[in-house]
């Protein structure tokens, strides 16, 4: 991990990252009707220019993929990782002959940026000025731009020269992936995760009535709480090194009981320590409950690690 622009970009500057990501079109008169029964947020009240975060289940609850939504007119572009965007695309084709409902992948259209940084720096009218048929997404820590390939460049020498970005290696992205509190398909979720076990906030409604896995879902919630929830843990260890962790790790508690399991780890230069993303279970979420791992004592963390 470069140190320099790790304290660069946690010390206020901005940082840009560029990575495969999936970007799909939807359309037609029943699109808002379609969409409403796959998905777990409420599209019919995503007004024109609004964005709104959600997930696609399986009929069990469990997680297929997790989406941004973005309105543009009567034209609907939903946003997810490369691991999920053909699954997210199959999923709605499929709906496609059912009614006035269309899908395209126009993935292999654009080069996706993602921006790390105060949104006065990486989400602003400049932007939009220059980059008319740019997609932009907000993000919790920054802001997401798919940009046509054949402005790719010219938009990499906007954020370094205008805006005073630096470039984010994958090392350099993965631990301010974790530190953020940003759960990753294939390695964080997948499909063997409930949808409300990721606890990320506003991605469910629970009043809009039903869609695929809601039954499910909606059972959770009522209940009053998953059985186990994605959360934080940091080593009691100061040193990129003292506490060696690793993914997939089992959680006991001091007592020896099972508490969950490490899914990522990283050092946080900013925290000094050894941090993971992890499920834990329910009567262990408390914030500074310790855990074990191996021989290391671990604290559970609220997300995110750093705000």
């Amino acid at each position: 991990m470069d140190l320099d622009i790790y304290n660069e970009v946690r010390s206020g500057r901005a940082g840009f990252y560029e990575q495969a990501r999936g970007l799909i079109a939807v359309w037609g008169k029943e699109s808002v009707q379609f969409l409403d029964g796959m998905i777990t947020n409420d599209m019919k009240t995503l007004e024109d220019g609004e964005q709104m975060l959600a997930a696609f289940p399986h009929a069990q609850g469990r997680l297929l993929a997790v989406v941004r939504v973005l309105r543009q007119g009567d034209k609907f572009f939903l946003e997810t990782e490369e691991a999920t965007r053909e699954k997210v695309f199959q999923n709605l084709f499929r709906f496609t002959y059912a009614g006035d409902f269309f899908a395209e992948d126009i993935s292999e259209q654009f080069k996706y940026f993602e921006i790390f940084g105060p949104p006065s720096d990486v989400y602003n009218t400049n932007v939009g000025e220059k980059f008319t048929d740019a997609f932009a997404y907000m993000l919790p820590h920054g802001a997401g731009y798919f940009v046509p390939n054949d402005l790719a460049n010219a938009f990499r020498e906007f954020l370094i020269v205008e805006n005073g970005c630096v470039s984010i290696d994958d090392e350099l992205h993965d631990a301010l992936r974790i530190e953020n509190g940003v759960p990753k398909y294939g390695v964080d979720m997948d499909e063997t995760t409930i949808v409300p076990e990721i606890g990320l906030d506003g991605m469910i409604s629970y009043t809009k009535g039903c869609y695929i896995g809601q039954e499910i879902i909606a059972r959770i919630h009522f209940r009053g709480h998953v059985a186990k929830q994605l959360t934080g843990l940091v080593s009691s260890e100061p040193g990129a090194v003292a506490s060696v962790l690793t993914s997939g790790a089992e959680l006991k508690t001091p007592d020896g009981r099972n508490a969950g399991r490490i899914t990522s780890v990283t050092y946080s230069p900013k925290l000094d320590k050894q941090i993971a993303l992890a499920f834990v279970r329910f009567d262990q979420l408390t914030e500074n409950t310790e855990l074990l791992a191996g021989e290391s004592t671990l604290s559970v963390k609220n997300l995110p690690f750093i705000n």
